[in-house]
């Protein structure tokens, strides 16, 4: 006969479906099938088949495998596994000698997610304690015991990860280290933007003497309301005013914005994120040095910690550098450091310059 090119379902999944309520034997029991196959045969027609035994057959080929892992965490790891693209065997082995080059950080990433959890690790030492065949176990469940015998398994995979990110993200937060440094203290040291401070005061004491009486200072958001006080033909705001003042009386201070640095660049800085991500690298360092202790004979350890203690030991003193002048730049201008973030901070003068 041809074969009908459908698409079967295997004895395991058809539980709890009509499939279970049907018996095609007992159609082909009252039914001759002699015409159909004349019609239907092929040239070299063979032997009528016997359905009853194929059944039989393709039960006994689905052999209930053991199993140590819970199904959709198996499907993962496989899925994962596949991405992977090699051998049980060589992931393994890149893991014990933290091989960057054999496997991506992705695939690292992913895999942490399948460290054996203390229920497989009992499974694994029973199967082993019986002595069951693995050819009995899926390559899963496979790769599971091999994985589970690789040594400090959990500290090995995050190093390998750590020493993965480690360049890119140093490179990452090194120039929004130097950006709070450049801005914070070029905003201290401006002795123009000192000057046209000391102006907007005079103006605003002026104005409120009669009423307020004389202020010492004003908050950095004020400077926004420069450009909100209108004069009385409504023509120009009072920001308009300073600067035609200032061209003509303190012409030197026209430029003062060229005293400042990287505001811009500082004001996009979430500074807590920056400063907790170099406490993460420093804490992943540790690691790094405690495994080596552990393993000082690994050229990947050794190499990795010679090139990189300097650049870890410049981003902690940066890190604090940047703290430092962050929060007594915050504090010269009457502001509250805990309250105003670099990305509050920074724009106050940043609006101001571009509205001047």
């Amino acid at each position: 006969m041809p074969v009908f090119n459908w698409v079967a379902l295997k004895p395991s999944q058809i539980d709890g479906t009509v499939f279970t309520e049907l018996n095609d034997e007992k159609v082909l029991q009252e039914l001759d099938m002699s015409d159909f196959e004349e019609q239907f045969k092929t040239k070299a027609q063979g032997p009528a088949l016997d359905i009853s035994a194929l059944k039989v057959k393709a039960t006994q080929k689905a052999p209930s495998k053991v199993t140590l892992m819970e199904s959709n965490r198996a499907k993962n790891l496989a899925i994962t596994l596949r991405k992977g693209g090699r051998s049980i065997q060589d992931i393994c082995t890149a893991i014990e000698t933290y091989d960057q080059q054999a496997l991506s950080l992705d695939f690292l990433e992913l895999l942490l997610r399948f460290l054996p959890t203390e229920y497989e690790r009992t499974l694994i030492g029973k199967f082993e304690r019986e002595q069951q065949p693995p050819e009995e176990l899926s390559d899963e469940d496979q790769f599971m015991i091999r994985f589970s015998k690789i040594p400090r398994l959990a500290e090995r995979m995050n190093v390998m990860i750590f020493l993965g990110n480690f360049n890119d993200t140093a490179q990452l937060l090194m120039p929004q280290l130097n950006a709070i440094i450049a801005a914070s203290m070029s905003l201290k040291s401006s002795s123009k933007l000192r000057n046209i401070l000391e102006i907007v005061l005079a103006f605003g004491n002026y104005m409120n003497s009669s009423k307020r009486g004389a202020a010492y200072g004003f908050r950095l958001q004020s400077l926004d309301a420069l450009l909100e006080m209108k004069s009385t033909d409504r023509k120009q705001t009072l920001l308009h005013y300073l600067v035609r003042v200032i061209m003509e009386k303190y012409p030197e201070l026209t430029g003062f914005h060229t005293e400042l640095h990287f505001l811009d660049k500082a004001g996009t800085v979430s500074l807590d994120g920056v400063l907790q991500d170099v406490r993460s690298l420093q804490q992943g360092m540790e690691l790094t040095r405690k495994e080596f202790m552990r393993q000082d004979d690994s050229p990947v350890l050794k190499d990795f910690l010679k090139v990189n203690s300097e650049v870890m030991e410049k981003l902690q003193a940066d890190s604090k550098t940047a703290k430092e002048a962050y929060e007594s730049a915050v504090e010269y201008f009457g502001e509250n450091p805990k309250t105003s973030p670099p990305t509050t901070f920074f724009p106050m003068f940043m609006r101001f310059i571009r509205a001047y």
